[in-house]
């Protein structure tokens, strides 16, 4: 878990453990409102910080690693004692520096690390509100990350591999359908009954630290008074894109299930995209490649050929940093991490990166397969771990990035340059970088299904709980605002009808998760940004999207500053410190899939470009569910 999420997220947790009953070694000591004294308490802070973590991140790690009932109590106890800590020392910051004085501090970092302290969440709210809190938070995750799918009395398919599996292979139109509604069944139907309460727990917390709600709360880490404004302008530059690919996308549906289940003037089933909750679409690549005769840009089945199995994967992404100048992986890396997924316990598979905080543990937590996906999930959670290296050193406060958009970019610039064909030939796993047109069409047609058409929904899950939090959507309308942002935003729909007894939002994991999501949105927005600048720094020539930075100790040197700063610094500082302007903007993404672009202009002249908000809802295929087992 990166340690921005976790920071943040533990300021939303509860407390039933008094600050006065912490370790003597973790109360925070007598300070007086002078210079000196702010300073001595923000050292004593980082400190005694990095000890409480390590405490807290340990025992994260082994209940998400072997999820038991016993782990589960010793995380809540490690989480508990860790806000315990935040509230003693967010209360004592209160007592003694006032706002006025922070002001006075010479230099300008410590009043944003003292600011922040000063957070306090779910400590403000009463004892028994808080063990509540944390009652509700435990039981969404854990139904969550047990929910299983019955096809039959003794069988039980669970999210991975079973279930995504069958989501990015299977292409039986019932098969689909009967995975799809099981998971939303069994992982999201059981949550609602939780949400509401979490809700309005949540929003008393925020609300006491002087927000308007706990999404205003989550907006405040953008440092930007019109941030819902800019996401809309950037999402509103890439919706001609958006608009073209889900028409194409929609065709070629139409071409293979026919118009029983495909309207070519409307959303889009949204069972049948290769993913569980259609984030992404390149799994369905095979069914949409505009030039098959042309040579495979997926690598998968080249890699099993080559006997790849899960810690060469990483070995592989190790080597590209270092080619970077960046660091290698530490000792502690290799020994602890959690690579594949193990068969004689339950753990959390959503992949995810640690920082312990204490200098020298970092790990992933990653259910691996030996697949061309996962290759690029590997860069990126190692891309994660990169960024914990190089701002390790930082006072505890600053150890995130510049925000929460920043660390999720980063891995994904990485995988950027190893996705190119150009990059795959260097590391033996493409017979020939050469390429023409055609091939280049290829390749952007599958970058495209992955990163264009997530791009709606990394917008909309926020927006989504952002009007939950601020009373707008009720748990009356819960389920019919998800479906009405989904199709509005994404173009898709139910594959079967859907009502208020549904929680289709609770079978995605960062709802009863409770990770924030519109740092991924932004992350996409970056990342092509900071690829741009790397490339310039590589002198790539070429067209963007054929650039590859490996091996460039330049695009390393500015990477390496962004990474060292964490949050240090606003994040438009760190941005125009890099690549020369304070703004984010779509530009260079634009750029990136230019030639698509105007080939998928092509392709749709005489299609349809959007689809009518209304929710068009498929018929149910004869015979479902009783004949599933022989379609």
């Amino acid at each position: 878990m990166d340690s921005l999420v976790r920071s943040l997220l533990l300021l939303l947790l509860p407390v039933v453990v008094l600050s006065e009953d912490l370790p003597e070694s973790w109360q925070p000591g007598n300070y007086t409102n002078s210079t000196s004294d702010a300073l001595r308490f923000l050292s004593d802070y980082n400190s005694t910080a990095e000890e409480v973590f390590f405490y807290s991140v340990s025992a994260s790690w082994n209940y998400e690693t072997n999820i038991t009932e016993y782990n589960s109590k010793l995380q809540v106890k490690a989480d508990l004692e860790e806000q315990a800590f935040i509230q003693a020392w967010g209360f004592k910051a209160k007592e003694t520096f006032s706002d006025k004085f922070l002001d006075s501090l010479p230099n300008p970092k410590d009043k944003r690390l003292m600011s922040g302290i000063k957070v306090l969440g779910a400590a403000n709210l009463p004892q028994a509100e808080r063990e509540e809190f944390n009652t509700i938070l435990s039981t969404m995750e854990r139904i969550y990350s047990t929910a299983k799918v019955h096809p039959e009395p003794n069988i039980s398919w669970s999210m991975n591999p079973d279930l995504t599996g069958i989501m990015a292979r299977n292409r039986s139109y019932k098969q689909l359908l009967f995975a799809w509604e099981g998971w939303h069944n069994a992982a999201g139907v059981p949550v609602k009954q939780y949400y509401p309460r979490y809700v309005e727990l949540s929003n008393k917390a925020a609300q006491a630290d002087g927000y308007e709600d706990t999404g205003a709360y989550w907006r405040s880490w953008y440092e930007s008074e019109t941030f819902e404004q800019d996401i809309e302008k950037l999402f509103k530059t890439i919706k001609p894109l958006y608009l073209n690919l889900h028409a194409f996308v929609r065709r070629q549906l139409y071409n293979f299930y026919g118009p029983k289940y495909i309207n070519l003037k409307g959303p889009i089933p949204a069972h049948l995209l290769g993913n569980m909750w259609a984030q992404t679409w390149n799994n369905i690549y095979d069914m949409m490649t505009p030039f098959p005769k042309k040579p495979n840009v997926d690598v998968t089945n080249e890699m099993v050929k080559q006997g790849y199995n899960v810690t060469h994967m990483f070995h592989v992404a190790e080597e590209f940093f270092t080619s970077l100048g960046l660091e290698a992986m530490p000792r502690e890396f290799w020994e602890k991490s959690m690579f594949v997924k193990p068969k004689d316990r339950e753990v959390v598979c959503q992949g995810s990166a640690w920082d312990f905080l204490n200098h020298k543990d970092f790990r992933i937590l990653q259910c691996t397969t030996v697949t061309m996906e996962q290759l690029m999930s590997v860069h990126h959670g190692m891309g994660d771990i990169e960024y914990f290296l190089q701002y390790k050193d930082q006072h505890v406060g600053f150890r995130s990035g510049a925000n929460p958009g920043f660390l999720q970019a980063i891995g994904d610039i990485i995988a950027l340059s190893v996705s190119t064909p150009n990059h795959l030939h260097k590391i033996n796993l493409l017979e020939s970088a050469s390429s023409d047109a055609e091939t280049d069409l290829n390749f952007l047609l599958k970058m495209a299904l992955e990163e264009i058409a997530f791009l709606p929904f990394g917008y909309l899950i926020d927006l989504w709980r952002w009007s939950v939090f601020s009373g707008i959507t009720t748990p009356d309308n819960y389920n019919s605002d998800w479906w009405h942002l989904r199709t509005k935003y994404q173009g898709i729909c139910p594959p079967t009808i859907r009502t208020e007894e549904h929680f289709d939002p609770g079978a995605k994991y960062h709802i009863p998760g409770n990770y924030p999501y519109i740092s991924y949105f932004v992350s996409y927005i970056l990342k092509f940004q900071f690829h741009e600048k790397l490339c310039q720094a590589a002198n790539h020539t070429g067209p963007l999207h054929t650039c590859d930075i490996y091996q460039s100790a330049e695009a390393g040197t500015i990477l390496k500053k962004v990474l060292q700063a964490g949050s240090s610094k606003p994040w438009p500082d760190v941005l125009e410190d890099a690549i020369g302007t304070r703004e984010m903007s779509a530009s260079s993404l634009m750029k990136y899939f230019e030639p698509v672009t105007k080939w998928l202009e092509k392709q749709n002249v005489n299609e349809t470009l959007g689809w009518p908000e209304f929710a068009w809802v498929p018929p149910i295929p004869e015979g479902y569910p009783e004949d599933i087992g022989k379609n």
